[in-house]
């Protein structure tokens, strides 16, 4: 059975997201001072990346298997990254790491917008 084209159109756009958010990782600041060692930042990165990981594996999950579950976590995780910019931002200001962010949740929105409509609604089990 092939994909729906909602289905494929959320597929796409989180996976475009998950990368920009790969991107977003390399370019942020990792200079160490007196509050950041150099371990806390290999260990934020490490997470980041498995997060990554992670999210990546809940798409595959809702796309091809058909789950339900993984589109709810995947918002959450969507709200959660709002937040988290919104902070970024009030106390850095716009830089490139927050402005590719600010597009990764921008497509995050628009693939899950997918996949909650359309022909996409009868897909993923409860």
């Amino acid at each position: 059975m092939s994909l729906p084209a909602n289905v494929q159109r959320f597929e796409a756009l989180l996976y475009a997201s998950l990368m920009l958010d790969a991107v977003s990782v390399a370019v942020q600041d990792r200079t160490p001072n007196a509050a950041v060692t150099e371990q806390m930042i290999m260990t934020g990165t490490l997470l980041a990346g498995g997060m990554i990981l992670l999210l990546l594996y809940f798409v595959r999950l809702a796309a091809h298997h058909r789950k339900n579950w993984p589109r709810w976590v995947l918002g959450a995780a969507l709200v959660l990254s709002v937040i988290s910019l919104g902070q970024i931002i009030g106390e850095k200001g716009l830089e490139l790491d927050s402005a590719i962010e600010i597009v990764s949740c921008a497509l995050t929105t628009m693939g899950l917008y997918f996949s909650f409509s359309g022909d996409a609604q009868g897909w993923f089990n409860a």
